[in-house]
């Protein structure tokens, strides 16, 4: 039976991941500004770009490239396709990842599965990326998560779990900074909530559709953290 309920709680195991989750939201928080997530940052900015291109090819478009900004930008060429699927996909998609890789973290197999995929991916982005930022963000990142692997796997060093969950928290919380801090905060016109807003027969203008996505992408971090308490109880 599934402890939808989280009755017993909280055992070793919930306590741990709690625990590791606070510190590294706290973590982040004080290095927020500083060089040493500007690799987590980007990335973040893949998985964002990345969900564009799903979104564009669910929905039968063509995907002409990627690329990932030193700014911490980017964009992704599309043609055809339903734009009011593809323009949200990139917030929403980076936050439905980040659950993802914290829920893949709970579990060494399926954060071996989440590796394994994730290495995959950076694979292929890499004969559809226009610049070099995109290209080294994706080699640098097979090298990590391929050293962690094998580390993992033939030494006493274990932290493939962790390293996972953080890109997970990492993805989630700067998808949630990224949703106000171009969509509500500085407003820019030429955000996808506003060319949502557009094309959208809703009367809601960006800002609205920006609060609207920023619930939603808190809404999957916290449906992380229960669904990663349920898995562990």
């Amino acid at each position: 039976m599934v402890n939808w309920e989280l009755k017993g709680c909280c055992n070793r195991d919930q306590v741990a991941f709690a625990i590791t989750i606070g510190v590294y939201i706290f973590a982040i928080l004080i290095l927020w500004r500083t060089f040493v997530l500007t690799p987590f940052k980007l990335i973040t900015v893949f998985l964002h770009e990345l969900s564009h291109a799903i979104a564009c090819k669910l929905t039968c478009g063509q995907v002409d490239g990627i690329r990932v900004n030193a700014d911490e930008g980017g964009v992704t060429e599309t043609r055809g396709g339903v734009y009011w699927v593809i323009l949200p996909a990139g917030y929403l998609g980076s936050s439905f990842w980040g659950m993802v890789l914290i829920l893949a973290s709970t579990n060494l197999v399926t954060a071996r599965i989440a590796a394994g995929c994730f290495a995959v991916a950076l694979f292929i982005v890499l004969f559809i990326a226009k610049n070099w930022v995109l290209r080294w963000l994706c080699i640098g990142f097979i090298i990590l998560l391929a050293l962690v692997w094998v580390l993992q796997e033939f030494t006493t060093v274990r932290f493939l779990r962790y390293i996972i969950l953080f890109i997970g928290v990492m993805n989630s919380l700067f998808s949630i900074y990224d949703i106000y801090d171009d969509l509500i905060s500085r407003r820019v016109h030429s955000s996808d909530a506003e060319k949502f807003a557009e094309v959208c027969l809703c009367p809601c203008n960006g800002v609205a559709w920006g609060v609207i996505w920023g619930f939603i992408s808190l809404a999957f971090l916290c449906g992380s953290m229960y669904l990663g308490f349920v898995i562990l109880s």
